[in-house]
């Protein structure tokens, strides 16, 4: 995909990351928006996958480590064809195959169930560590909030795979600057994450994640300058690219009711009118 192609497939999937939610009437807003730009360049131009065979053996491997992001990585998989588009209006319902986080025995083209954090980010690096002894050319994705980085777990974890020199692993950190109880620099400060993954033996490179091309031109530097796992910090926002998200203090879960409600169906509207008109949507 072009520039251009991946701008309006991040709008396609922030617009029905918002149709999903808006119809449960709650859900995790902040951290889904926030890696929507991330979601399209890795679906729209790095991920080998077959969404006609979601479990293909030589596939690359996505793993959602923040796993209350489920609704935004539904609504990708959606758009790419694993599954029809109105299963999405089931989110989160009795007897849906959509729950909240991510289920691999229920979503084609999820590849592991996620939700307690940390834990997928260790499970990613067991799958690089077993292609990587199978000699193949696969490569795993993680993506992990910055709050979750509070777990000690994931440092075992991104210890080991610079053990290992797991090049075939790309850790995406979802810096958005807030978790489930406020800031994180006031819960616990991260400081560097660059410095951070350095110092553990990774590749690192800061972009901003709200920015496709610059996403883009990140992965691409990261496989021809590293021979190590790589770790991309995503500058991003929670509640990325809707602006009355973007300044609400309590983003990470919410419960749309009364004016709230209205200025969300609102934008919603807004941004799926704007996409009508443009070519190909």
């Amino acid at each position: 995909m072009t520039k251009q192609e991946l701008t309006v497939f991040s709008d396609k999937i922030r617009l029905e990351t918002l149709k999903q939610l808006n119809q449960a009437g709650f859900g995790h807003y902040g951290g889904s928006l926030s890696i929507v730009e991330v979601l399209a360049v890795l679906y729209g131009k790095w991920l080998r996958i077959d969404p006609e065979n979601p479990k293909w053996p030589e596939r690359d491997y996505l793993v959602l480590s923040k796993g209350h992001a489920g609704p935004v990585l539904y609504a990708t998989l959606a758009l790419k064809g694993f599954f029809d588009q109105e299963l999405l209006k089931t989110l989160n319902q009795n007897g849906t195959t959509l729950p909240s986080h991510p289920d691999h025995r229920l979503v084609k083209g999820v590849d592991m169930t996620t939700g307690s954090l940390a834990q997928g980010l260790s499970v990613a690096t067991g799958i690089a560590l077993s292609l990587k002894l199978d000699k193949t050319e696969q490569k795993v994705y993680t993506i992990v909030g910055d709050g979750e980085l509070n777990e000690g777990q994931c440092w075992e974890a991104i210890q080991f795979a610079a053990h290992r020199k797991l090049s075939n692993l790309v850790v995406f950190v979802d810096e958005n600057k807030k978790q489930l109880d406020g800031p994180t620099d006031e819960v616990c400060k991260a400081f560097d994450f660059v410095q951070k993954f350095t110092s553990f033996g990774f590749f690192a490179i800061r972009v901003n994640g709200a920015d496709v091309e610059a996403i883009d031109r990140a992965i691409a530097v990261s496989f021809a300058e590293a021979d190590r796992p790589i770790a991309i910090i995503l500058d991003t926002t929670k509640g990325q690219g809707v602006p009355l998200f973007e300044v609400m203090d309590a983003n990470h879960h919410v419960r749309l009711a009364g004016e709230l409600r209205e200025q969300v169906v609102d934008f919603t509207t807004e941004l799926e009118t704007a996409l009508a008109g443009k070519e190909g949507f």
